[in-house]
């Protein structure tokens, strides 16, 4: 996936696409990866880097919908399992098994999740990960050592997915790109661009880079921007009501030790009537999370305080060692684009989570609601529109089967993993420049060839997206982030041909972003 490249293709002006998608999260690469599997010349436009915003602020789950299924929402649990299924064949670099174990304290609790579990089992039917089961008060202390045992009668094992969200919507764009698609970070919609009779013909665009200004022709446009939805249609039309309430997730990261397994701890219902969950992920333990409605959407949203403190206070009530602000070593936030409800209308809990598909009067496509494990599915009904927008006929999907980049059936060890078929070429760059085989930090096994791979093959361009999503250093532990920065944007500026300046404004500009991902007062 090489940027020059693709942004060659974008300044042909003789080039009407057939769509043209503004947003590089999981719903826009949801929507390119179905369409160029259908044969359409697809663009897409990112105004930052891809999975900037939620798509790389998840749980880390792929998951059926445990809650949905308490909720009676029968249909999307059943729609999330299949592309759960799927997913996990289609990316096994990338997705994994994980059992969950939710610690049962009183007697009706064991026949409530039990059964609403079995539920759950049968409807992911062939597609299912493992059978759930309850496990005594023994099995339950020997798999999760640091669950308060106070009146503590046994668990409640289940099975989901778990996955690295940003390095999927990397993967994803790079499968894209593989298949014919213009995929392009860092590209800015500044406008749109209608025919005389108000229709939709095409997207005005700057290269956030260069500030180099582009018109892109295409049939069909498609606005898959997540909780920025609403610019966008107001950009199409000034009067369009909000379509979005955004919520905010906040996960605490820490270490595994305050778990004491590899299980991932469930916690069925909080004080505020959301599930929490506590996962092992990349060697660390994620403990989230929380659904604050905020009124402004933002590409960095910050944790608030209250959250901060409702997430330790949940968590200690379910393990044996209290964790204290001290102990996160990264918290990061994440807005979910919600559908906004009717006046009066204010629980986030009663909102849907289902994705919704609006057509404006200009022809102009948005994509709203949804979430990571229906990815796929979201892009495919997206892409449905196409013959009702253009009146040329549409192949048939074949997105379901697609595999995703970094396919293999061996899979790397340790954290090379995530890298798929990928990580023997990086690893061949660490022996051909032995210089590439150092340690980034002494906390982390990544390398300096890893920083080299991102530039060269996955359009990293900022510090940021090299520390946040390509390493996931940042999320995992802020302050090393911070730590390792220097040797990052030394070894991005070798590659990029970039000087001091850069490196300095680079150093700057991250320091500003990871500081919100430290804990405050810790």
């Amino acid at each position: 996936m090489n940027r020059e490249e693709n942004l060659k293709q974008a300044r042909n002006k003789g080039t009407i696409w057939d769509i043209a998608v503004i947003g590089g999260g999981s719903s826009g690469l949801g929507v390119a990866l179905d369409a160029v599997s259908r044969g359409l010349s697809v663009i897409l436009l990112e105004k930052a880097d891809f999975a900037k915003g939620t798509s790389s602020r998840s749980t880390k789950l792929v998951h059926g919908g445990v809650r949905y299924l308490a909720q009676g929402d029968l249909a999307l649990v059943l729609e999330a399992l299949k592309e759960r299924g799927m997913l996990l064949k289609n990316a096994p670099h990338l997705t994994q098994n994980q059992p969950f174990i939710i610690p049962i304290y009183t007697w009706w609790d064991r026949i409530k999740y039990s059964a609403g579990l079995k539920i759950y089992d049968w409807m992911a039917g062939k597609l299912r990960l493992g059978k759930s089961r309850f496990i005594s008060k023994a099995e339950t202390i020997r798999r999760l050592p640091a669950v308060n045992q106070t009146q503590l009668k046994g668990g409640v094992v289940y099975h989901d997915g778990q996955f690295d969200d940003a390095r999927l919507a990397l993967n994803i764009a790079q499968t894209a790109d593989e298949c014919g698609a213009c995929i392009l970070n860092y590209m800015k919609v500044s406008g749109l661009v209608k025919n005389e009779s108000g229709k939709i013909i095409g997207l005005k665009v700057i290269d956030e880079q260069s500030k180099e200004k582009l018109e892109i022709k295409a049939n069909m446009v498609v606005n898959a921007t997540g909780v920025f939805a609403d610019k966008i249609l107001q950009m199409d039309n000034p009067e369009a009501p909000k379509t979005i309430q955004p919520s905010q997730g906040i996960h605490l990261v820490m270490d595994l030790s305050f778990l004491g397994g590899k299980d991932a701890l469930m916690i069925p219902k909080t004080r505020d009537g959301r599930v929490l969950f506590a996962v092992p992920w990349h060697d660390r333990l994620v403990v989230g999370t929380t659904d604050t409605l905020r009124e402004k959407a933002k590409l960095e949203p910050e944790a608030l305080q209250k959250e901060i403190d409702f997430v330790l206070e949940t968590a200690s009530g379910y393990l044996t060692k209290k964790p204290t602000r001290a102990d996160v070593k990264a918290v990061f936030a994440g807005l979910r684009p919600l559908a906004r409800p009717k006046e009066g209308g204010t629980k986030t809990k009663e909102m849907s989570r289902s994705h919704k598909v609006i057509v404006s009067e200009s022809g102009l496509v948005t994509l709203t609601g949804g979430k990571w494990t229906t990815f796929r599915r979201m892009g495919e009904d997206t892409v449905n529109y196409f013959t009702r927008i253009t009146g040329q006929n549409l192949a048939p999907s074949k997105s379901l089967n697609q595999k995703i980049h970094g396919y293999t059936t061996k899979i790397p060890p340790g954290h090379w993993s995530t890298y798929g078929s990928d990580a023997e070429k990086i690893q061949e760059l660490a022996i051909q420049h032995p210089e590439w085989n150092l340690p980034i930090h002494p906390s982390f096994p990544n390398i300096l060839a890893e920083v080299v791979w991102s530039c060269q093959n996955e359009m990293a361009i900022k510090v940021e997206d090299v520390l946040s999503r390509r390493i996931r250093m940042l999320i995992l532990d802020a302050q090393a982030a911070i730590d390792s920065a220097e040797k990052v944007a030394q070894t991005m500026a070798s590659i990029l041909q970039k000087d001091q300046t850069w490196i300095e404004s680079e150093l700057a500009d991250f320091k500003k972003t990871a500081e919100k991902y430290l804990i405050k007062g810790s």
